[in-house]
Formats: structure tokens, sequence, C-alpha cells
């Protein structure tokens, strides 16, 4: 709170151990979740401004915090239900935690984050290796591990070491990483936090590293990452959409790499602009737009944050970027004109203009001339269009992003501030009452520019001054008609409040209140004026009073909508310039008044006279001015006042009493009073101030002068003469009503009470807040918790009547008399209840008001900044707003919270309302209720108990309403506090048995829905918020020592003397006794739910209720006491299907609790392979760790083998690296006993035990376990197997022979839900026995092999999915050496044809679920399983066929091309390729088209070798498409022998009637082509390509094209790197545009145009050249033919030729579809040329012109300029008129 108000006021040394303390804290390993999360984010803040502590002033330990990020992000226990971590944002206890900060809404996992983001910078130099010594051993890319491990890596690296320190920093792991980024091709999930990290490493150390040989790799994946579609038959990849790069991280890693020497990073960021511009244009769209947008906006903002960090900002102990690679001027200039074509077409994007508009204000900032003539070209005709409004609203935004910019011209741009003017009257036809859009966008414009100008009339300067340069004559001289704006601005105001009157626009029967998109007029129009008013001179100001003054009294407005309008007018007027304006309306508004009310009879009507409302609301709103400026009208105010607020008119008396709050707030509040944007205001120009010079001028932060209006002596009398004077009469009489002395209508107290409200409103900061005795004994402490106070500018008077504590007892004597004899006054209720909150909270402003303040402040504040030199250079008003909200702050935070017996008085009031009668009354109260739990410090404490009052089952007289309004109190609102909830047992302890136990009370009834639904949502909210509270609060030494320090350091030294030794002695003991106490409330509850379960009246949805209260009460540090565990057990077996799943959880966490630790021992993996250890970085398989590795020939087969193997469970260990101590189990006479006998037992054990014996009860179990829960929808259950898993491990075989002839019974029934049951025992039982005796081991294997093969040969179509988690889930981190009978059993022969294709399809999922989970520990059974696949490659069935193309994938998943990891001794994929390749020959060989002539029949007789190589063709092709999604490299080079037969059979044309060959054929094409290539790799491609472009099929010719296409888009910058290669593919493409095949001339002039069109070609001269000589091939004369005869005999060579040519132009018209580059005109002269040439000739040049109409049509008016005055006239015949006679 204190950081909230005044910053880091404190001196360093505090600073550092106010750090150190809190660290210290919320590393405490047992410390409960929320109290971890509060510190952690006191802490984030304390680190939030790195720049003010250096490395040497703080060291933080980084261990700690990688165990906190463990502990709980991967919890062991969270998933068996022992902890429970917040999830969802959980408010703390009170609503002074105003943290407007956004985090606050984030949950663990991010705050976690930000702690670490926050602590890394003072990491110790020795962190780096530490950090890649503890997490290397996890980078095994085929385990989930990997992505935890390179997370840690982007989260914790430190990369802001100095650079003298760099070696012990980013080059340890430099050079890896990047090696590991640069050879993954398949974009897995763990890719994206490599990105982060480079990104962060690039941005912390600019100048240190070279990029440049990764840069076009950088760019590619850029490009590749914004999945962007290419051609037309392209399939979106899943994974790559999913695992994209995040743009944030993009755009820091691009500003990083740009300027420095080499320049490369800029050429290639044109490049990528270059080639995506044209996704730009609005007429594209997509799901990738919304990345393009992001990438648009946010890019310019972080070159604008490096520029900021080169040159403005104050240098930090953070390393400066060296001056070799600051960005120059140059660097700035490219930047901004590679941007300003996408930006310039994003405008009008129809994802709106925002984020354009943000692009624009940050390029603006660096290059005005560059960025803003542009805009002004789209803006000034976009404002003369009446039909096309969205151009309208689009480019009006992004004038307002670059409004700063302009206006303030500089010497870059000094014509910018001419335009204002132009813009400013130009804008104003946009102040439309038909278009609300076009509306609201010109006051925003409007408003922006005026608020950065004076609207002074410098003219005269010109005649005086002989100093000024031209720009400042013209600004001069235009300046004169600033008037003329004003007024013309009126103008339009005003009409537009004649059309919006409640006549013109609505029926009378309506409703009277504005709508709500009138209110947001209102406020834009009275915002906009007073922003141009405080802006004025004052002669223009004198001009304006006099236009609206007249305005407002010649005609008389309804006062709610028109009214509304014209009064903010006037109230506009007089905020600006009050001694003026209430010159003029006072007297008149006073003088109309008393007219009409002269006579009586007025005073008592019901509808009042039209006028006198008028001159009412115009009185109110215009006396909201300073207090000071008030007084001399005080005597006609206050008469008037007197007058009015007798009135009877409902109407009437709400317009009176609104002036009175307004009076009374004027002269009682402390506040600016102006806000111009220069101090001082503006006055005549004088000789040594020009207001012209102003424009755009920030305000200066240390020179604001602001003029605050502090109320005077006279004020205050007058405040309270007010108050005597309206407000005491009004409580007499109150009070005597009360008193039941005096008879008054309902309409008479509500008029009263309205009265007393709008005073307490008005006059609230006079009053000092509510006194009475603290209520005490609610908490014990040490410290002293009660309130600070702080001085906020004003004493309160004391000599005065406290009418705070008045209006208090009046209230509530009032409150009690209307609850007992007229309860259904609901509207003086209302009344009362809103006056009870002001009395609580309400001190001269309210927190809402305060908050939506502060949003829109940072709303303009983000739209106007200047990022660019920072130092908070914001406009004045800005800087007056800010100042005045942190005032606002002081004012609500403070005083007043703590708890007093007057506070809870009223809050038993509010409690009383909260359970009365009707409804809304009960709403309403319990709103202000919450709020004030919020507030006051522990009083839920002393409120509990008064709400559960109502819930208790024994009393008889409580109502149903009351009963709901209790349940609605404990639910508590979405944002406050939750009573049912409290994160204390003291709270819990009352209240979960009491809603328990409501159940049985009379009230309530279950057959309403509405309390239904109340109990459900109670439940629900609990569950969803409820987290494990702790139970052991210790504090450990360290925290005390550090504490201690901070007690004597530094100045100031605090008041408390530091704690003595019996101090601390007498905390201890009472931490200790609070433990003991915690533990015996956790019991206490646990045996109070119980109870409610069993008794035997409660209805089943408590009981349920209930139970879902017990099983969130499991922990990992305290056993649940036994009943529970009894209770748990039992419901196993209960009748409802809910319970079961419960208890099922439970008991599995139960197992957990009970599990005896077993102990580990180290050990050397040297001596295991009698080796060294490799020098250097090796990973995979290597001599050291082969002994982890599955032989057949050495695995354990008897007991003494078992027991001196040594097994490693973890897959990952030993396949990068070696972790430092490489823990095993230690020998099995040091584990704790196996197979205790029941005595052994503890009691948890015992009941679990007798149970589990019991085969009653295992019948029972297994019973309802294998019924169908919901058809179809079942699967394999991960809690259930919890649950046996848990049993077989901490009770051994003790179970085994009840279960076994269960599980017999269940293995031969192939109903699936008695096949998925087994699965389950199955499964548990072989992870259980992770530490059973071999003799035990054995003894299980030989009943569950049976069982297996009985399972496999009765498995279905509903039951493999269940089987294969079965066997992946027992074999996952398990030794391979271990479970060496299951891998021999599913070896035996998985594909042999008994029970059909289909079991054969199922044995094989099952065999690789097992496998894979293996990963690299077990080639030999890869190497098997191949060699016994291979024949079977020709299968004729599809499902076993594309089962097999899934195993390959799993087979060869360990062949992987990354840096520094050895050759595999898994199978390996060349190898396989090579095998394949031959035997495809046949289909090589022949040119012959390849039909599937194969039928899905064994044929009788030994096939063919072609038919063979088809049906292997088959299976290879599915297993090419399954890899494509899951191996971590591509086999480039392999999959190259197989691309020309791909080429041959992929189809053209996209239809789906072809059969399966061809589908897969193209899905696999499609799926390479997208494939990312290494540079090395392009050039063995584009071979092959060239081999195929000259087979003889045109298939296969036109497949080669868009094949190019797609690879050539998604490897762009790759490509590009290596000339060569472009030549290469320039030359392949216009040899194809000369193809015989007219078909594939067309698709190369496609690809061509595309390939110019993303700049990977570029038209240059000696291509067109070629183009040109190639259409001048001459055709011969047509001969005279008869006329009968269609046939053309035209020899086709020269055609071909000729076509080529004229499709080479074509294609560079169609290249450029949105602008018109120098070289067009003439091409399309050349192109006209064609248009009768022979077919198909004239058909290319006549869809040529028609495309690029529709193209250039939009803008034609500014194409046009391209043309020289012939060339248009033979355009306009080519374009309108097709000849058909020529």
């Amino acid at each position: 709170m204190y950081m909230r108000l005044y910053g880091r006021k404190f001196s360093k040394e505090d600073h550092v151990l106010f750090i150190k303390l809190l660290y210290e804290l919320v590393t405490i390993p047992k410390l409960e979740i929320s109290m971890m999360q509060g510190l952690a984010r006191l802490l984030i803040n304390l680190l939030k401004k790195r720049e003010l502590l250096s490395r040497e002033d703080l060291e933080l330990p980084w261990r700690p915090l990688y165990e906190l990020q463990e502990r709980i992000l991967y919890s062991k226990t969270e998933h068996l239900g022992l902890n429970w971590f917040p999830n969802s944002p959980r408010p703390r206890s009170s609503s002074k935690l105003i943290m407007i900060k956004l985090f606050q809404r984030c949950s663990v996992e991010n705050v976690l984050k930000t702690l670490v983001k926050s602590c890394r910078p003072y990491f110790p130099e020795s962190a780096t290796q530490e950090m890649l010594e503890e997490w290397r051993p996890l980078l095994c890319p085929f385990d989930v591990t990997m992505q935890r491990a390179i997370s840690y890596f982007d989260l914790f690296l430190p990369t802001t070491l100095p650079p003298h320190l760099h070696h012990k920093g980013f080059k340890l792991w430099f050079d890896e990483l990047t090696g590991l980024w640069a050879s993954v091709q398949n974009l897995p999930s763990w890719e994206v936090h490599l990105v982060n990290l480079f990104a962060r490493l690039a941005n912390d150390n600019i100048g240190y590293i070279n990029w440049d040989p990764y840069i076009p790799k950088i760019f590619t994946r850029i490009l590749r990452s914004l999945n962007l579609p290419v051609g037309s038959s392209q399939m979106l990849v899943q994974r790559y959409a999913a695992n994209a790069y995040d743009i944030s991280h993009v755009v820091l890693w691009v500003s990083s790499l740009l300027g420095g020497p080499s320049q490369q990073a800029q050429a290639q960021l044109s490049g990528l602009f270059n080639s995506i511009t044209s996704f730009f244009h609005p007429s594209n769209h997509g799901r990738w737009l919304m990345k393009l947008m992001k990438l648009l906006q946010r890019l310019p903002a972080a070159v604008v944050r490096r520029l900021h960090r080169e040159r403005y900002r104050k240098p930090t102990w953070l390393t400066p970027v060296p001056e070799s690679h600051k960005l120059t001027e140059q660097n700035i200039t490219d930047f901004v004109q590679s941007m300003m074509q996408p930006v310039l077409l994003a405008m009008f994007s129809k994802t709106g203009s925002l984020d354009a508009a943000q692009a624009l204000q940050n390029l603006a900032l660096m290059r005005p001339e560059l960025v803003i003539p542009p805009v002004l070209e789209k803006t000034y005709p976009a404002m003369e269009t009446l039909t096309e409004p969205h151009q309208l609203t689009a480019t009006l935004s992004c004038m307002i992003g670059v409004a700063r910019s302009l206006v303030s011209g500089g010497q870059r741009f000094p014509e910018g501030p001419t335009h204002m003017l132009p813009l400013l009257v130009r804008a104003l036809p946009g102040v439309d009452p038909n278009d609300f859009s076009k509306c609201m966008i010109t006051f925003q414009f409007i408003a922006t520019f005026v608020t950065l100008v004076p609207l002074v009339d410098c003219s005269s300067a010109l005649h005086e001054r002989t100093d000024l340069t031209e720009v400042e004559r013209k600004l001069c001289s235009a300046s004169a008609e600033f008037e003329d704006f004003v007024l013309q601005f009126m103008d339009r105001c005003f009409a537009l409040i004649d059309s919006s009157t409640l006549e013109q626009t609505r029926e009378e029967t309506e409703t009277e209140k504005m709508t709500h998109l009138e209110s947001l007029v209102e406020l834009g129009l009275s915002s906009t004026f007073s922003t141009i008013l405080t802006q004025c001179s004052l002669e223009i100001f004198k001009v304006a009073l006099k236009k609206v003054f007249n305005f407002a009294t010649t005609n008389i407005f309804e006062t709610r909508v028109a009214g509304r309008m014209v009064a903010d007018m006037c109230r506009a007027a007089s905020k600006c310039n009050p001694v003026e304006a209430l010159k003029r309306f006072v007297p008149h508004c006073c003088n109309a008044i008393n007219q009409i009310a002269v006579n009586e009879e007025v005073l008592n009507e019901e509808e009042l006279d039209k006028e006198l409302l008028w001159n009412l609301q115009l009185l109110s709103e215009v006396t909201r001015v300073d207090g000071d400026k008030v007084l001399p009208y005080r005597t006609q105010l206050v008469q008037i006042l007197q007058l009015t607020l007798r009135l009877k008119c409902k109407q009437g008396y709400t317009l009176a009493c609104n002036m009175l709050h307004h009076i009374l707030r004027s002269t009682a509040l402390i506040y600016p009073t102006e806000y111009c944007s220069m101090p001082g205001g503006f006055h005549q120009h004088s000789r040594d101030r020009l207001p012209i010079k102003d424009w755009g001028r920030p305000g200066d932060l240390w020179n604001l002068d602001i003029q605050w209006h502090v109320p005077c002596v006279e004020e205050t009398s007058f405040a309270f003469y007010i108050l005597d004077l309206i407000l005491q009469p009004e409580l007499q009489r109150l009070q005597r009503f009360s008193q039941g002395e005096l008879e008054m209508s309902r309409e008479d107290v509500l008029q009263s009470l309205a009265i007393v409200q709008h005073c307490l409103l008005g006059a609230g900061s006079l009053m000092p807040p509510l006194k009475g005795e603290p209520v005490s004994e609610l908490v014990q402490s040490m410290v002293n918790l009660e309130e600070t106070h702080l001085y906020i500018g004003r004493e309160y008077d004391v000599s005065r009547e406290n009418y705070r504590d008045a209006i208090c007892g009046v209230m509530r004597q009032l409150l009690h008399y209307i609850l007992e004899h007229s309860e259904d006054d609901t509207k003086s209720l209302f009344s009362i209840i809103k006056i009870i909150s002001d009395l609580l909270h309400f001190k001269g402003s309210h927190k809402h008001e305060f908050d939506s303040r502060w949003k829109r402040f940072n709303l303009v504040k983000k739209s106007m900044e200047n990022r660019l030199h920072g130092r908070k250079q914001h406009i004045r008003a800005l800087l007056i707003d800010r100042v005045m909200l942190q005032h606002e702050l002081r004012k609500l935070t403070m005083e007043g919270c703590q708890y007093r017996s007057v506070h809870q008085d009223l809050m038993k009031d509010l409690l009383r309302l909260s359970t009365s009668t009707y409804s809304q009354v009960r709403s309403r109260a319990q709103g202000v209720f919450f709020t004030a739990l919020g507030t006051y410090n522990f009083c839920c404490r002393d409120l509990i108990p008064h709400v559960l009052e109502f819930l208790k089952p024994n009393r008889r007289d409580v109502t149903q309403q009351q009963f709901k309004g209790a349940l609605y109190c404990l639910l508590g609102n979405h944002s406050g506090v939750c009573l049912a909830n409290l994160h204390d047992w003291d709270c819990i302890t009352l209240t979960w048995p009491a809603i328990v136990h409501s159940g049985l009370s009379s009230a309530m009834s279950l057959e309403k829905p509405s309390i239904v639904r109340l109990f459900d949502d109670l439940a629900d909210k609990i569950h969803r918020q409820y987290e494990t509270i702790g139970i052991d609060f210790s504090v450990p030494e360290a925290c005390i020592a550090v504490a201690s320090r901070l007690m004597v350091a530094g100045k100031p030294v605090p008041p408390q003397p530091v704690p003595t030794e019996e101090e601390l002695a007498v905390g201890r003991k009472k931490q200790q006794n609070k433990n003991t106490d915690s533990e015996g409330k956790y019991e206490r509850l646990v045996a109070d739910l119980l109870d409610g379960i069993s008794n035997r009246d409660m209805p089943w949805k408590f009981e349920h209720i209930a139970i879902g209260f017990l099983s969130l009460l499991l922990r990992d540090d305290l056993p649940l006491p036994a009943p529970a565990v009894l209770f748990f057990v039992k419901s196993l077996n209960h009748d409802s299907l809910l319970v079961r799943k419960v208890a099922i959880s439970a008991v599995a966490g139960i197992m957990k609790q009970l599990k005896r630790p077993h102990k580990k021992v180290p050990v050397n993996p040297l001596e295991l392979c009698g080796g060294k250890l490799p020098s250097g970085l090796a990973a995979g398989d290597r001599p050291d760790n082969q002994w982890l590795q599955y032989h057949s020939d050495s695995l354990p087969q008897t007991q003494q083998d078992w027991e001196s193997c040594v097994f490693v469970e973890k897959t990952h260990w030993g396949y990068y690296s070696w972790p430092r101590k490489l823990m095993s189990y230690a020998p099995p006479e040091e584990q704790p006993k196996q197979n205790l006998t029941r005595e052994e037992m503890n009691e948890r054990e015992q009941i679990i035990f007798d149970h589990f014996s019991d085969p009653v009860f295992i019948a029972q179990l297994i019973e309802f376990l294998s019924l169908e829960d919901r058809k179809g929808k079942d699967k394999f259950s991960p809690r259930r197997f919890c649950l046996f898993k848990g049993l077989f491990r901490n009770f051994s075989d003790a179970f085994v022979p009840v279960l076994r002839p269960h599980m017999q019974r269940l293995v031969a029934d192939s109903h699936e839900s008695k096949q998925r049951c087994v699965a389950e025992i199955i499964s548990g039982l072989i992870r259980g026995c992770k530490h059973w005796s071999y003799v035990k081991v054995e003894g299980l294997w030989e009943v569950l092999c049976p069982l297996l093969r009985t399972a496999l040969t009765n498995i279905t179509i509903e039951t493999y999915a269940d089987w294969g988690t079965c066997i992946a889930t027992a074999c996952e981190s398990r030794d391979p050496r271990k479970l060496h009978w299951l891998f021999e059993m599913l070896m035996e022969s998985p594909v042999n044809g008994e029970g059909g294709s289909f079991v054969d399809a199922c044995r094989l999922y099952v065999l690789q679920g097992g496998l894979a989970q293996q990963e690299w520990r077990v080639p030999e059974l890869l190497h098997r399983l191949l060699q016994y696949l291979e024949p079977k490659l020709t299968q004729v069935y599809k499902n076993v066929r594309e089962r097999i193309g899934s195993v390959l994938t799993y087979i060869f998943m360990i062949d992987v091309n990354l840096p520094y990891t050895q050759p595999t001794s898994s199978p390996r994929i060349a190898d396989f390729t090579r095998r394949v390749v031959a035997r495809l020959k046949p289909l090589m060989e022949g040119d012959e088209e390849i039909q599937n002539h194969v039928m899905e029949e064994n044929e009788v007789g030994e096939p063919d070798e072609r038919t063979q190589a088809i049906k292997l063709l088959k299976t290879v092709l599915k297993w090419l498409i399954a890899s494509a999604g899951r191996s971590f490299s591509t086999a480039v080079p392999e999959q190259l022998q197989l691309l020309p037969l791909l080429f041959k059979i992929a189809p053209v044309e996209n239809d789906d009637s072809y059969d399966e060959l061809k589908r897969d054929a193209k899905t696999c094409l499609s799926l390479m082509s997208q494939g990312l290539l290494y540079a090395e790799q392009i050039p063995l491609v584009l071979r092959v390509l060239q081999g195929i472009a000259g087979s003889s099929s045109w298939h296969a010719r036109y497949t080669v094209l868009t094949y190019l296409q797609i690879m050539v888009f998604y490897n762009l910058f790759t490509f590009m790197s290596d000339q060569g290669s472009v030549d290469q593919v320039r030359a392949l493409v216009v040899s194809l545009l000369e193809d015989e095949q007219l078909e594939v001339r067309e698709m190369a002039a496609t690809t061509l145009s595309g390939f110019l069109q993303c700049n990977f070609l570029s038209m240059d001269a000696p291509m067109q050249a070629h183009f040109e000589a190639l259409c001048l091939t001459s055709l011969p004369k047509k001969k005279t033919r008869a006329l009968g005869s269609a046939v053309d005999t035209v020899p086709s060579a020269d055609l071909m030729r000729r076509h080529a040519g004229v499709l080479g132009l074509s294609a560079c018209i169609l290249s450029s579809p949105y602008d018109v580059p120098t070289w067009m005109p003439q091409l399309l002269m050349d192109l006209s040329a064609h248009l009768n040439d022979t077919q198909p000739i004239e058909m290319t040049v006549k869809k040529t012109l028609s495309n690029f109409r529709r193209t250039h049509h939009d803008n034609w008016q500014e194409h046009k300029q391209q043309f020289t005055d012939d060339q248009l006239v033979v355009l306009t015949d080519l374009l309108v008129s097709p000849c058909y006679y020529a």
C-alpha cells in the first residue's frame, strides 16, 4: 500500500533487505499457496524497476525458486487430490488492495513465472553453469522432460550479465541451443520456448552476438510461423498452427537484430514485408489475419523502445548498446519505409483500424515526414466521400494516432501543423445524428487535436513581428479561422441536439431514460465541447458563451435527453470561465423560476411546467463550478433551494436535490480548477510569447503549476450553513416520524431521504468518519493491528456538529420503524441502503467512479503518449488528471478499516435487510454488505455466527426468504469475500458443517428450484475456490535473522524497539500453539462432516455436499483420520455413481498418504559401463549408456541377476548426459519390509486390508467397476488405475489371490466395460509391482501373460484403445529389463492373420503403445520388429497398412538429425529406404500411368512384382504421412528418392473420388512441400525437380509447379540467401512456360506471378526482354480454309513460344494486384497487341485484362496517374467494351 501511494521512497539499504526478507518468506517450503502468492506479488513489485538495484547491491540464489516451481507446477500430489491449488483468481480479504495491475487476475503459474523473471538479473555468475548441469540430462527429445527442461532454460537462464562475464553466461550454451533450434524441422512444442530465450538474449546483448549466420533461418521460420495459405491444394498441419511462435517475442528478436555493420536483418525484414504485403489488403481475410495485424502493431513499438533505450534513457547498470550497433538515421528510415506499404493497406482491414493506428503512431514518432503525408492523402478524400463511412472512421482513427507528431511539426516535418485547421474544419460534417460511429470518432478526433493546440487568434502578430518563419506566418494567418471553427462546431452540435429530443426520437409510451447510444453521444459531445472551451482564448470564449446562452435560454427543452445535452454544454462553459458564465446564467434562471413559482398551486402540482423544470436543470448544472465563484450568488441560490426542494413533483425535487449536491460538493472538495495545455491559460499573444509555438508541447512535470481549489473558511461555513438550514429539519422530521409522533406519507419520506442522501453526497468530505469503540478479541496478535492515519489535505472541523453520526442515528431508528410497520415500502428501504453504504464508505469520492476514471486515463495516455522520448512527456491535462487520481487514491485508501462498534451495528442492520422479505431489497443490501465485509479487518469472524443462526436445524421461526438471504450472504458476489470459504480454520470449521446441517432445517425445501440452485452454486464455488489451508506456519530462522537486520538498518529507524529474545520465544511458542490448534480444528471438521453424513434424516443432496467437502480435506502433510478412511473405503461400493467416483479418487489419495518411503542411493554410471565418459557433448547411443538398453541375452532371469541389476526407471536419464548424481533404489534389505502382517499395520492400513481381503466386498466392487457409465464415451480411467497401483504398491501381492478369478472371468468377456475394468487392474498391477521381490514378480507374470494373450485375442473395436492405454501406462517410466516378460509376449507375432486383419492392427497398436514409452532404450526390439514387418509391408488391408505406417514412424523416431547426437543403434531410415526403393523398381521404370488395380482380395497364385510394388507403395505412403507430424527432423535425402514416383501418381484436379493411392500421394506431396529445408538440402531437391520436369507425363510436370510454389514460400529466405538456387528456380519456371501442354503453361504463369508477387524473383530488364522477344515469334498467315472446318492447322511449336511470351507478360501484370509499378503501362500495351491472336493466346489476354480491371478498380483514380494519355485511350477501349465484332 505504501508503494502504491509513495512509490519506492525508502533507502537502498532497506530496499535490499525488504527483498531479501520477502525472498526468504516466499521460499519457505511449507508455505500455503495463497500466502506465497501475496508475498510473491509484493516481491515482484519491489524488483520491478531493475535499474534501481545493480548486481553489486543484490544477489539472489536460483535454486529455491526452481524448487518452488517444481513443487507447485509439477506437483506429485495434486492429481491425487492431496493438494488444492488456486487456478482461478482469488480476491484477497479487502478492497483496500485495489490492485489495478492486470496480473491480479492471473493464476499461480503466471505469478511464479513473473517472480522468476524479476529475480533473474540477480542470479550469481555461477548460476548458468549450475543450471546447465541440472537440466541438460533432461534433454531427451522423445520425452516430455524435453519440454520441461527447455521451458526452464527459457525462464531461468540469466542473459543480462556484463560483457566480461559472458564466458560464464550465454557462451556456455549458445552454440548448443542454436544448433538444436536450427536442426529441428517439425516445430515441436518446445521450440517456442527456445525462440523466447533467443529473443530475450538478443535484446539484452545487442552488439555482442553475431546473428548473421542465422538470419535467413530466423526469417524463414518467422514466415512459416504465420501460417499463411499458399497455392491451391495446401493442407494445414495442425501442429504448425498450435505451436506457432509468440508474436511478442518474434518482434523483440527482430527489433534487436536491426542495425549493426552488416545490415542483413533489414534486408530480410523488407523481404518479409514484401512477401506478405498482399495479405494485408482488406479483401483478404482468414484466421491468419490476427497474427499479421499483431506483428504490424507491435514491431514499430519494439523499435521505438529500442531507440528510446539507445538515445534517451538514463544510463543504468545494464549493459549499454555499443556505438557500432546503435541504430543510425539511415537504419530508421529503411525500417519505416519497409513497413509503410503494409500499414497503409491494413488501415482499412476488416479487423478494425486500431492496430494500424498504433503502428502509425509509433512510426510517426520516428519519421513523421514519411508517415504522415500518405495518411493525409487518404484522409482528405475520405472526408469528402459520403458513400463510404468505413473509410472515414478508419482514416480518422489513424489520424488520431499521428496527431501529436503532426501538430508539433519539428525539424523533420515543419509543414505538419498547417494541415491542422483544414482537417478540423473538414471533420465537422462528421457530427451527424444519423451515423453513430462516425459521430463518436469525429468527437474523438476533434477533442484530440484541440487538446494539443491552444485556440488563439494570432493573425495580428503578422504585422507586429518580423522574426517569423514561413510556416509560422502561415499558422498565424490560419489561426484567424479558429473562431469560425468553434461557432460552426456549436451549430453542428445544436443540430444534433435538435434531432435527438424525446418527441422526435420516440413515442410517448416508451422509456423516458436515455438509451445507451444517446448517453455515449452525450458524453462525447460534452467532453469535446469542454475541451474546446478550455483551450480557447478569452475572446473566442465570450462569443461561444453568448451563443450557447442564447440557445439555452430561448428554447425550452425536455429534461431527459436533449435537455441533458444542452445543460452539459452550459456546464462546460461555466466550468471554463465561471465568472463570466455565472453572471449570465444564474440571474436569468433564478428570475424565471421565481416568476413561475410565485403562485402557490405550482408547488403542489404533480406535473410541473416545462419551463420551470428546464431552468432548474440548467441551474443545477451551471453551479458545478469552483466554490468561491458561487459565493456571490449564495442568497439567490439558497432561496431557490428552499423553494424547490419541497416541490410535490418528483422530477422537480430531484433536480433541486442535484443542485444541492453540486453546490455542496463544489464548496467542500479539493480539486484542480483548470486543465489547459499550458499553465496560466491563453491570452492574446504578446511580445515574448506566441501561442502557436506551444502547439503539441508536452506539460512540464516539474512546473505543472496546478491551480487547486482548496475550500476557504467562507466556503466551509457556507456549506455548514446549508446543512443547518436544510439537513437539520429533515433529520428532525424523520426522527419524529420514526418515533411515531408525526404522520408522513411514503412520498414525503422518500423526498426527505433524497434530501438527506444528497446532503451526504455533497458534503461527505466535511464529515469525519464514524467513531466508536473498536471491537476487540477477534484476533490475537503481538503486533499492533490498528489503522494508520494519513493527512489528505484537511483537518475536520470538530467544533461543528458531526452530521455523519446524526444521519447514522436517525437512519437506524427509521429503518427499524419501517421494517416493523411497513416492510413493503421498498423504495424507502432502497434509499436507506444507499445512505448506509455512503455512511460507511463515502468520503468525497466513490471507488467505482475512481476505477472507471483510472481506466479512461490509461486509455487516453496510451493513445497520446510519446514512447520515443519517454520521461513522462505527456500533455499537461493528462498530468493534472494523474495528480488528481493520486489525490483521490489517498482519500479512498486510508483510514476506516478498523472494525468498530458502530460498524458492527450497521452491519447487523444490513444483515437484517439481506434476509428480509423482498428479493430486491435483499440483493441490494447484500451488495453493500459484501463491500463492507471487504473493508473492515476481521469483521467476518464477528458476523459469521450471526449469518449461520438462520441455518440452524433446530430453529422453527426462520422463513424461506431469510434462509435464502443467509445462503446468499454465505455465497458472496463474484468479486468480494466468500464467507463460506474464508481461508481460515476458525471460519471453515463453522461454515462447512452448518451448510451440511442446514439440510435438516424446516425452511429448507428441495422443491424450490431457487434453493436447490443456491446450494449447487455454494458447493461449486467452494470447490472452485478452495485451496489447501496451511497447518504448519513455522517461520525459519533465516527469515527472523533478516527481519531483525531490517529493524536496525537504514534511516528512518522504526519506533518499536527490536524484539528481545524473550519476546521472540513467546512468539515461537504462540506459533507452535497455533499449529497444534489448527491440527485439532482440522480433525474436528472431518469429524463434524462425518457426523452430518451419518445422520439418517439427511437428504441425499446434503450427503453429497458433505462428501464433496470431505474430499477437499485430503492433505499431503497429515493423514486423513481413520473414521474418514473407513467411510471412503465403504463408499467404493455406494449406490450412487457420484459418490463412488469421489471415493475412488479419495482412496487413491489415501494410498499415497500411506506409501512407505523407499530409500535411494547414488550410482556411478562409469563403473556400470566399465568405460570412460565421453569428452564434450555427445547425446544418443554411446558406450557408456549401453547397459541401460534392452539386450535379450542379458536379461535378469534369476533372483540373483534381478537383485544385482541396477534399474533406472525414468527414460530420459543417460540419453543426453548424465546427471551429477544418478539415484537408484537401494538393495531390498535396506527397503521397508514387504508383506506386513495385519498386526504390523496401522489403523488406516488395517481398514483397507480388511475390506480388500473380503471376497464379498471385492466381488461387489468389481461388479460396480465393470458397469457402463456413458455408452460410447467411456475411456480408460487414470483414477482407477491410481487406486489399483496404490493397492498393489502398499500391500504387495496380498490381494492377487482374491482378484485373480475375477480377472480371468473379465478377460474372457468381450463387453467393453468388463474389458476396460480388467485393463485398469492389470496396468495398476504392473506399475504397482515396482518394488516386489523377484519371486513375486515372476509369479505375477505367470498369471498375467495368459490373461493378456486371451485379452488380445478377444480385442474389439471398442476396447483396443483401452488396451493400448493400459500397456502404455504400464510401461511408462519403467526400466524395460523389468518388463521383459511383457515385451517378449507382445513380440510373439503381432501380425499372424488369426482373427483377421482387425486383430492384427490392434495387436500392433498395443505393442506400439508399449515400445513408444521406452523410446531409445529398446533398439534390439525395434530391429526385431522391423525385420518382422518388412515382408508384411504389402498387406492388403487398409487398417493394417495404416497401423504399420504408424508403427514405422515410432520405429524410426529415434533416428534424428540433431547436433551432438551419435548415429543411433535403433533402425535407420536410410537403410530402410534403400531396401524399399529396390522393391519399388518395377514402378520407377515404366512411363505409363500407375493404376490402382489391386483388388482387396487375396488372389490365387503368386502376384507379379508390379502388383506387390503397388501394395508396398501404399504402406510406405501411410508411413510418410504419419511421420510428417511426429518426427523431429525430416529425412529429406531419403524422401527425395521416392519423389519421382509420387509425382507420377498424384492427380492434378482436386477431386475426392480418386482411389486411396492417389489421394495419399497428393497428401504426401503437400506435406513434403511444406517441410523446412536446410540450406544444403536445397540443391538436392532442385536436382530432383529438374529431372521430373523433363518427364513425359504432363501431370508430373504440372505438379512440379504446385510443389515449387509451396516449397519456395515456406523456405523463402533460405532460398534467397543462395543466388544460384534462385536462378535455377527461375530457369525451371521459364522453361515450363514453353511446355507443350496448355495446363502446364498456365500453371507456370501462375507460379511466376506468385514468385514475383512475394519478391522472390524481380521483374528485371533481361526477363522482360526475353518475354517480349517470345511474343514476337511470328505465326504463319492464316490459310483460307473451308468455312466448315474449325481445325486450326498452325504448327504448334511457334504458337507455344508466342503463348509463352504472352503468359510471361500476363504473369508480370497479375503479380502486382494493388498498385501500378513503372513498367506496367508498357507491358499492358504490349499485351493488348495480342488481343486478336489465335486461341489460346486471345483467352489469356482477355483473362489478364479482366483481372487487372477487377483488382485496380477500387483505387483507379490514383492508378490513372501512371499512364500517359494515349495509353489511357487504348486501355479504356480494352477495358470497357469487349469487341465482339473484331
